[in-house]
């Protein structure tokens, strides 16, 4: 007789599984689960049951173009979010050695040594050189 995991891994073959909308739908499914905990609200009970059979229904879903095409927008919204939340942990990690500034030119964000005073900075990225003040 064949094991669990195997009979789990042949229903699971030519479907699409978990990508990274599954888990955010899961995180969002446990974020409402626990708002749900305090405020007893049928309407939140029914959207959390609508984001379980939603993950549900993409995990084993067959279409998996269509599936992928979800993923890609979701991930086109998600990555901005979350490449502006890591470069605040990353500030805040930072704050008492480094300053993080733009550059005027190409606006790309520089990281740079705390040293207070005017400074002559050159962006690896366009080459351009400008001023900038550090003033603490």
């Amino acid at each position: 007789m064949e094991n669990f995991q195997e009979k789990l891994a042949r229903f699971m073959r030519g479907r699409y599984g978990q990508d990274q909308l599954y888990y955010a739908l899961i995180a969002l499914a446990f974020v409402l689960l626990f708002i749900n905990l305090f405020v007893r609200s049928p309407f939140l009970e029914l959207l959390l049951w609508a984001v379980i059979i939603l993950t549900l229904y993409r995990a084993f879903s067959r279409n998996i173009s269509r599936r992928s095409m979800e993923n890609q927008k979701f991930l086109k919204i998600w990555n901005p979010v979350q490449a502006q939340g890591s470069l605040m942990v990353r500030r805040v990690r930072d704050v008492k050695t480094h300053r993080y500034r733009r550059c005027p030119h190409c606006h790309k964000m520089l990281r740079l040594p705390r040293r207070q005073g005017t400074h002559s900075v050159t962006c690896p990225v366009c080459r351009k050189e400008f001023k900038l003040h550090i003033p603490w």
